[in-house]
This record gives structure tokens, sequence and C-alpha cells, in this order.
């Protein structure tokens, strides 16, 4: 067997190998975190070695509905926490997406003097830590009446979204070509028009990515929730919820069942936009 040959079959091998390892130790806990989240303390005590839980456990969903139930029925009221973080990401996803659209566009395909500065001023936001910006917002908001509210919270979430949601669309208005928009443009379509019937169609993977991207962080985001909602629990997140749970009086079976309920919608919209998801975040990459 000549070299050439042996290193093509040992790095082939190697190449699955790395594979497999690679699946084994992402899979692995998630797979554990949802056999857990089905399984009753006793039952965990009584066989902690057992990774699948039984079938009886996985079709009576005790461990979700106490969970998902209200604090007035001894659950943990995940099913207003969902509900909270659901209006919060889909308020934060709608506002953000349209003004950064605009924005982006205005910044791509407009003249206008200190256009570089801004678009500088853009990055230089982004840049900021959250913890910097933290105590501010909270004496603002507490003097404005917008402290312990979801307006508040999306408010926030704009100001950390709408710099990186306009960066990311504004390089990938620039690889659209000019000529397509000035085409339309001589055919009697307004500057509107453009962006409705050329622009946001060429531009969709990109939208569908920077959304998912808007989504996820307003879905996860602790620290302002926490800063500015501790003291409503009926307005918490499912962040906060699920960092309120972890404490000895609550099962870890049911900080695994609250767990999945926080990770599953991401997991869901991940997938399902998964396509979009790679064309946008590549689309722009080499003129941006």
């Amino acid at each position: 067997m000549s070299r050439a040959v042996f290193e093509e079959r040992l790095f082939a091998v190697l190449k699955w190998l790395s594979i497999v390892f690679f699946v084994v130790i992402t899979l692995f806990p998630l797979i554990y975190m949802f056999g857990l989240s089905f399984r009753s303390i006793q039952e965990l005590l009584l066989h902690p070695a057992r990774l699948f839980p039984p079938w009886e456990q996985i079709k009576s969903l005790v461990t979700y509905k106490e969970v998902l139930g209200s604090g007035l029925t001894g659950g943990q009221g995940f099913g207003v926490f969902v509900k909270n973080s659901a209006i919060v990401s889909v308020a934060t996803v709608i506002v953000t997406t349209t003004l950064a659209i605009f924005a982006a566009y205005a910044a791509a395909r407009m003249r206008f003097s200190g256009k570089k500065a801004i678009s500088w001023g853009i990055l230089l936001v982004y840049l900021f830590p959250a913890v910097v910006i933290a105590i501010p917002l909270f004496v603002l908001f507490s003097k404005v009446g917008l402290r312990s509210s979801l307006t508040g919270l999306v408010i926030v979430y704009l100001a950390q979204t709408i710099p990186v949601a306009l960066y990311m669309l504004r390089s990938h208005f620039e690889t659209i070509p000019a000529s397509l928009e000035e085409a339309g443009l001589i055919d009697g379509l307004s500057r509107f028009g453009v962006i409705r019937k050329i622009t946001l169609p060429l531009s969709a993977p990109a939208i569908a990515a920077v959304a998912l991207y808007i989504f996820m962080i307003a879905w996860n985001e602790f620290l302002f929730a926490l800063l500015f909602l501790i003291e409503r629990r009926d307005l918490w997140t499912v962040a906060l919820g699920l960092q309120q749970m972890n404490t000895v009086e609550v099962p870890k079976t049911l900080l695994m069942a609250g767990s999945v309920i926080v990770t599953l919608p991401v997991i869901i919209l991940f997938f399902a936009a998964e396509r979009f998801l790679t064309e946008g975040l590549t689309a722009g990459g080499v003129k941006g």
C-alpha cells in the first residue's frame, strides 16, 4: 500500500470518527435532558442510571403539567411565562425587522451627509456591553413608568437588536445590483414599490435569518428581564422563570421540563428556517 493511499484511508476513518464524536457529545446532553424531563423525582431516585423513562410517564406528561400549571394549582406558572416571552419576542421581531429594513436600505442606497459616521455609530452602539447601559435604562424607565412592563422590555430589546439587524441587512442590500432597482424606477415604480417588489423578495433569506436571530436574543435574554420584571411575577419571561426554578425546593426533573420548554421553540424555528438561515448568514459576506 502506498503512502498516499494509506493517508487517504486514514483521514477517511478519522473524518467519520470525528463526526460521530461531535454528534454524540452534542446530542447526548439534549437526549438526557429530554429523558429527565418526563421522569418523576421518585422514579429518578430509584433508577438513576436509566436513560429513557417508562412509556407510562411519557404519556402522562406529569412534569410538564406541573411546570406549565399556574401557581394557584401548585404549578410553576410556565404557561404565563411562555405567553409573556412570545409577546415580547414576536413584538421585538416585527418592530426590529421593519425598522431595520428601511434603515438598512437607506444606508445602502441613499446618499446623505454623515452617512459614513452614522454607519460607524451603528457598529459602536452594537459594541457596547449590555451591563453598561443596564443601570441608566433602569433609572430612566423608573422615572417614565416603563419599568415592570413588557413594553419597556421590548424597547430595551429594540435598542439591542436594531444595530446588528441593520448592519446585517445593509451588507445584504449592497450585494443586490442597483441596476435592478433602477430598472424598476424607470418602469414607473416608486421607491417604496422598488423595495416591496424587488428588494424584499430578493432579500427573503437574509430577512428570515435576521428575524430568527432577533427572536433567539429576545427569547433567551435574562439580564434585562431580571432587572425590569423581578417585582412582577405575572410578567416574567421563560428565561427568568427558569432561573428562579433552580433551587433545592424544586425537583431537577421539573427544571429539565422547564429547560425543554425554553429550548423547543428555538429548535423548531431553527429547523423550519434552516435553509434561509444558511443562505442569509452567508449572503453579503464578501461585500460587507
